[in-house]
């Protein structure tokens, strides 16, 4: 059973893929989507809800990309989810069931488990999912930098 959408795990791999690659300049989107093997403009959307919700910031210009808004220690993958549900592209085309049961039983229900879902999200920082990347190396060896231990 999958529990987020395609859209909710690509905008936490987006975010945190911006995390670690936005130094020393933004992403552009057409690198992100290279290194997701997406089309560029598969993720535009999911990239603008991603900035009206002040989680990534758009730059502009021919070195232009996207950047953290914020610390990545202050974003939460629970956060990053529901600005991606908040555009109504979550939903999909199956009409929507009205019945008693669906709304006295079913909903509250789903409600519930929705928020604990979000919750548990919450607890897990971009910051939680960069570090667990980087110890994964799921973008290669990190290159090494200068050390400046005296």
């Amino acid at each position: 059973m999958i529990l987020l959408s395609r859209r909710s795990q690509l905008a936490i791999a987006a975010v945190v893929d911006v995390a670690i690659h936005a130094r020393p300049s933004p992403v552009a989107a057409k690198a992100l989507a290279a290194r997701h093997n997406l089309p560029p403009r598969h993720l535009e959307t999911l990239l603008q809800a991603l900035v009206k919700a002040g989680i990534l910031k758009g730059v502009r210009g021919p070195r232009g990309g996207y950047e953290l808004a914020r610390e990545r220690r202050r974003v939460s993958a629970g956060e990053i989810v529901r600005a991606a549900m908040a555009d109504g592209l979550e939903e999909g085309t199956l009409p929507e069931p009205e019945s008693l049961l669906v709304n006295s039983v079913v909903r509250p229900l789903v409600h519930v488990a929705s928020q604990k879902f979000l919750a548990e999200l919450d607890a897990v920082s971009v910051d939680d999912l960069c570090r667990q990347a980087g110890d994964m190396a799921v973008f290669g060896k990190p290159k090494t930098s200068a050390d400046f231990t005296i």
